[in-house]
């Protein structure tokens, strides 16, 4: 199932301070072509804005312009990245095993 409440956000700063939680969950990032990359953070904002400054190089030359987010908690975070993954196909993740 593609992300719980899905709703496409512009990738900018001020609607990741203004939209995405501090809290843990799992997130996407798009662009025109797709998905790019899904993520999993104890704090989906404070990644999200890392992911904005270029914490990744491979991520931030795909040229990101959306991102979507789920609140889910710790224990369940990587089970559903995995299954995003799975599901989604995106650009930069390597695929669960």
């Amino acid at each position: 199932m593609p992300f719980v409440n899905f709703v496409a956000r512009v990738f900018k700063a001020a609607s990741v301070e203004r939209d995405a939680p501090p809290t843990s969950g799992v997130y996407g990032l798009s662009n025109a072509s797709g998905w790019i990359y899904i993520g999993e953070s104890d704090n989906i904002k404070a990644r999200l804005l890392e992911h904005l400054q270029g914490s990744d190089p491979t991520i931030h030359g795909t040229k990101p312009t959306g991102f979507s987010f789920e609140v889910c908690h710790s224990y369940n975070r990587v089970a559903r990245q995995h299954q995003l993954i799975a599901e989604l196909h995106p650009l930069c993740n390597p695929r669960p095993a």
